[in-house]
């Protein structure tokens, strides 16, 4: 495996890890409203990038 590959290379434990790490840091009551920030954050990436796309081809023709 390179050396560039390596820090993506995760395993279970290294997922139990993070969620641990996680639920310490925010606690269970604040995790859904994170999953949610992220989500939408991820949604208007998404529609922003679909957005660029278009005007990309539509200044081609």
């Amino acid at each position: 495996m390179s050396l560039f590959m390596l820090p993506l290379a995760i395993g279970a434990p290294q997922i139990i890890l993070i969620v641990v790490v996680v639920l310490l840091l925010f606690g269970g009551k604040k995790i859904p409203e994170l999953m949610r920030g992220l989500g939408s954050g991820i949604k208007e990436f998404k529609d922003a990038s679909k957005e660029d796309e278009k005007e990309k081809e539509s200044s081609k023709e």
